[in-house]
């Protein structure tokens, strides 16, 4: 593990992005709340901020962090048809939480994919990315 003791502690943030992209059905199942184990927004979105939470469990050398804030944001997206998700993450510290989200929106995706592969095993997650990261050193990032 890569010792960041001597790094100043300062506010850091990271941002990432991923869609799910699916069968027209799946969607509106989805949005109209008819999917059969329930809630699938819901659902994905706590799985979301729990893998956040459980990076360093998940990532080899990958630093256990306070985490001050998790979220996970939809933007439901008719012409993929599909939802993009957006993970925040905050923290405090020594290191950057970009693991921290970028773990956040792909548990997200796979979180919509489970609750309703029965109904479509075609769906596709892409486009994972950290599209902000601020704080420490390296400054702030913004993706293009």
């Amino acid at each position: 593990m890569v010792d960041v003791g001597a790094k100043p502690v300062t506010d850091r943030i990271a941002v990432a992005r991923c869609h799910i992209a699916m069968q027209p059905e799946t969607f509106e199942i989805i949005a109209q709340g008819h999917a059969k184990k329930g809630d699938v927004l819901g659902a994905a979105r706590l799985a979301g901020i729990m893998a956040a939470k459980r990076t360093s469990d998940l990532i080899p050398l990958c630093h256990p962090l306070p985490i001050t804030k998790v979220s996970v944001d939809f933007e439901a997206d008719p012409d993929l048809p599909g939802y993009r998700i957006e993970a925040t993450v905050k923290t405090t510290g020594q290191t950057g939480v970009e693991m921290e989200a970028l773990t956040a929106a792909s548990v997200t995706a796979l979180t919509v994919y489970d609750m309703t592969k029965a109904v479509d095993k075609s769906m596709q997650i892409r486009d994972l990315r950290v599209v902000l990261k601020d704080g420490g050193k390296s400054g702030r990032f913004e993706a293009p």
